[in-house]
């Protein structure tokens, strides 16, 4: 049996207008500082979003969203932060932003199958 690791999760919101404080999860980035492991993905619900702010530029989102995803697999095109270590690139994504895209705060766990702790928590927290 594998040894269990600590890793740190957040879920990614879409806050549609700001000035009401209301948001959508759309995403969840995880990460394991031991195994240089980090995932995220999202996804974006068009219509919900829509239902809160029908001139939302859901584009931009879009295009937001895959710079973070960029960043975590460290795509050359990802810009200098996803030349950073995992953890680093978390703490950027995660860190306090009074913008459209924000996340929770970050929350830690064990796990012994950090791909499989994704896809639970992501099914619970986004889907």
């Amino acid at each position: 049996m594998q040894d269990k690791v600590v890793y740190e999760y957040a879920v990614i919101r879409v806050v549609p207008k700001v000035e009401r404080e209301e948001f959508i999860n759309v995403g969840l980035i995880l990460f394991s500082k031991r195994k240089r492991f980090i995932r995220f993905e999202y996804q974006i619900p068009e219509e919900k979003i829509r239902s809160f702010c029908q001139e939302f530029d859901i584009e931009q989102l879009k295009e937001n969203l895959e710079s973070f995803a960029k960043i975590c697999s460290g795509a050359k095109d990802g810009g200098p932060i996803a030349q950073l270590e995992p953890d680093e690139k978390f703490r950027w994504i995660t860190a306090v932003k009074s913008s459209s895209i924000q996340s929770s705060r970050p929350h830690p766990g064990f796990s012994n199958d950090l791909n499989a702790t994704f896809e639970r928590l992501y099914n619970e927290l986004v889907k």
